[in-house]
């Protein structure tokens, strides 16, 4: 037993829990599912939240172990331990990962990645990801190879914030006599309820951040660190059993019934963490028995104390990191919709990095008897692998290759299809330079004027001459907002104004939507389109609406049922109709952007490959029936005018990604401000030939 003993439990002198191992197995094996794509196990993300309750109990376990024994906790070992435990290996797989992503990654890809490696290594992934989480035009993106390490960078913070406490705690409280277990109790108490507090309103108002957010995960390292205290459990040897189970039982129950819809981590986490706790607790129990945690035949310590189960718990550090890279590259290769098999084809390969690492440098190191003796080395040993992975975030960065940004002079966009009968299909330079077409999105976004996801009122983006005659309203979503720099161009042009009424992932269209972003029914959406048509019912014959939006959205039906298909598009053509109408009826004018085709692939990213062949960037133009429903809606609304740009951006069969050495998308489905403004001529001309102007 002696020699598969955790390091950390031997130092402590704590007597070690094989079935803490095995809680490990139950854990990985659920996120490695969940991730690999498997249907019937959704909800197998809940073995992070598993892990975290497990930290929370050994660590807090050891310090408070050492604080029983020496009356003090030495911060310099505890971190000297945890550095020799967790960052050696850490530094490897973002090394690996960066080189691997030079390798099979685009170079804009390249960029992303290398910010995201400089996160991890700093341990504040969590909010470099949740950032992102809440970003609307992040959401199209390919994951990163690096998304998992968001919950090491919980913890890590954790292991900074949670020794201290403890011992500015006992200082406060041994001058005054006082014992300091109970009022651990009460901070862990405090921590506890007001984490899961906020964990919950947050994940009512933005689950997407909530689920990367410190303060609303810190409950569950404070439930584990609560369990810690309990130095005794007396149960009889039944009931620790059927309370062992039990939290197998909710475990499992929450990797079967939980999905990606599920709010989480809300009171929804409180399922697998308090499962967690069943589990160790009944552990604790049994462990104060002659027989111990595994003596007790078929109990869920038995099973989990299995050699089997504890070998797969003992690597589980190793495979977390490792999976999550072979899935992301994996698709880089495959394509990015892998197959559930493929899916966990790349599991099963990460097992041979996780064994290899595990052998050759987590245990290694670990035991190391040097680091054991002298911290200072293990500290120092740390800070060499946080630099050396910062360095390979650092260098990945700027060992992309130099990409020119065209003057303007030579920026066509559009016209160019005027006179070039043949596609372009090589260029020198381009405008946006493909490692910046994310931020290409136009002005009117980086003044305020795209509503974020809880926001409900529109500011006041008013453009152009104030005092204009005639007055234009963009309204809708993200597909309106691209065509801001179109219409900018128009009324600077005439001597109009233009008023700016969008949000993100907000059709125009009168019906209930599901949020993209936040995965749930979008209220927020309904209360923004109220207030934006009442603002455009004060316009009159001298103002014209433009309006457009994506076309792939799920609607909700009259029973709160997800519509899809057919029924769906009808619902929204419905929905589309009835904006208009009442536009119509308070006296505007309406014009209809048709949505635009969407890639299967991020667009600069391919072209920032090579330059010498964008023809393989090209995408079929061919739109679903059940997305031309704006088409049909503009067709049915009388007076309404309908502008396609599709002949603009796709000319003949394909959608170029440049024309006139302009990057026509930003992304995925969202046209650069640069090419959109070339189209301004063609909107003036649709307009007049309406009778608009």
């Amino acid at each position: 037993m002696n020699s598969t003993k955790h390091p950390d439990e031997a130092e402590s002198g704590r007597r070690f829990r094989p079935d803490i191992e095995g809680l490990r197995a139950i854990a990985i094996v659920a996120v490695l599912l969940c991730h690999a794509g498997v249907p019937f196990l959704a909800g197998g993300y809940v073995g992070v939240d598993v892990f975290f309750v497990i930290s929370g109990f050994l660590i807090t376990r050891l310090l408070v172990g050492e604080l029983d024994r020496s009356g003090t906790i030495s911060l310099r070992g505890f971190y000297a331990r945890r550095a020799k435990r967790l960052l050696p290996l850490s530094a490897v797989l973002l090394t690996v990962v960066g080189i691997l992503s030079m390798i099979l990654l685009s170079p804009l890809r390249d960029t992303e990645v290398a910010g995201d490696i400089v996160a991890s290594a700093l341990y504040v992934a969590n909010w470099h990801f949740a950032a992102q989480s809440v970003d609307y035009f992040a959401q199209g993106l390919e994951p990163s190879p690096v998304l998992h390490l968001w919950s090491l960078a919980i913890e890590e913070q954790f292991y900074l914030v949670w020794p201290g406490l403890i011992l500015l705690t006992t200082w406060l409280f041994r001058r005054r006599g006082r014992s300091v277990r109970p009022v651990l109790w009460v901070v862990l108490a405090l921590i506890l309820a007001g984490s899961l507090v906020y964990g919950v309103i947050l994940t009512g108002d933005k689950p997407a951040f909530a689920y990367f957010d410190t303060f609303a995960r810190a409950w569950e390292l404070a439930l584990g660190a609560a369990v810690a205290l309990v130095a005794t459990v007396k149960l009889p040897r039944l009931g620790a059993v059927a309370l062992g189970w039990a939290g197998v039982a909710a475990i499992v129950y929450a990797s079967f019934a939980f999905t990606g819809e599920t709010e989480f981590p809300g009171t929804a986490a409180l399922v697998p963490t308090l499962g967690a706790a069943a589990l160790i607790l009944a552990g604790t129990a049994l462990a104060a028995t002659e027989r111990g945690v595994a003596g007790v035949r078929f109990g869920a310590g038995w099973v989990l104390s299995l050699p089997p189960v504890r070998y797969v718990g003992r690597i589980s550090y190793s495979w977390y990191l490792w999976h999550w890279p072979a899935i992301v590259f994996a698709a880089a290769i495959w394509g990015p919709r892998l197959s559930v098999a493929a899916g966990l084809a790349a599991v099963a390969a990460s097992w041979i990095p996780t064994q290899l690492t595990h052998m050759l440098i987590e245990d290694p190191v670990r035991r190391m008897p040097s680091l054991a003796r002298m911290p200072n080395r293990a500290l120092a040993l740390g800070l060499a692998c946080t630099a050396v992975a910062v360095g390979v975030g650092i260098g990945l960065s700027a060992a992309q290759p130099a990409l020119d940004t065209a003057p303007l002079s030579e920026v066509r966009g559009a016209a160019a299809l005027v006179d070039e009968a043949m596609p372009q299909e090589t260029a020198t330079a381009l405008r946006p330079n493909p490692l910046r077409a994310r931020a290409d999105r136009g002005s009117s976004y980086y003044e305020g004027c795209m509503v974020g996801i809880p926001g409900t009122n529109s500011n006041r983006c008013l453009y152009g001459d104030p005092k204009g005659d005639n007055t234009l309203i963009l309204f809708g979503d993200s597909h309106a907002m691209q065509y801001f720099p179109t219409v900018e161009e128009l009324v600077k042009r005439h001597g109009w104004r233009l008023i700016v009424l969008t949000k993100a992932e907000c059709p125009p269209e009168e019906l209930e939507v599901k949020s993209m972003v936040e995965d749930r029914e979008y209220s927020q959406c309904d209360e923004w389109r109220q207030n934006a048509l009442e603002r455009i019912e004060t316009g009159d014959e001298h103002t014209t609406v433009i309006m457009s939006g994506d076309t792939e959205y799920t609607p909700y039906g009259p029973d709160g049922e997800q519509l899809s298909g057919d029924e769906a598009a009808e619902a929204m053509e419905a929905g589309y109709l009835r904006t208009l109408d009442r536009i119509k009826a308070a006296g505007p004018r309406t014009v209809v952007i048709r949505d635009n085709p969407t890639s299967t692939a991020d667009v600069p990213s391919c072209v920032s490959e090579d330059l010498q062949h964008l023809d393989r960037c090209a995408f079929p133009r061919h739109i679903e029936w059940d997305r031309e429903y704006d088409v049909r809606a503009a067709e049915r609304s009388s007076g309404t005018h309908l502008v396609s740009f599709i002949a603009d951006i796709c000319p003949g069969e394909v959608c170029r990604a440049v024309i006139g050495n302009a990057l026509t998308y930003r992304d995925k489905d969202h046209l650069t401000a640069t090419f959109a403004r070339t189209l301004e001529p063609m909107l003036e001309s649709e307009m007049r030939e309406a009778g608009l102007m």
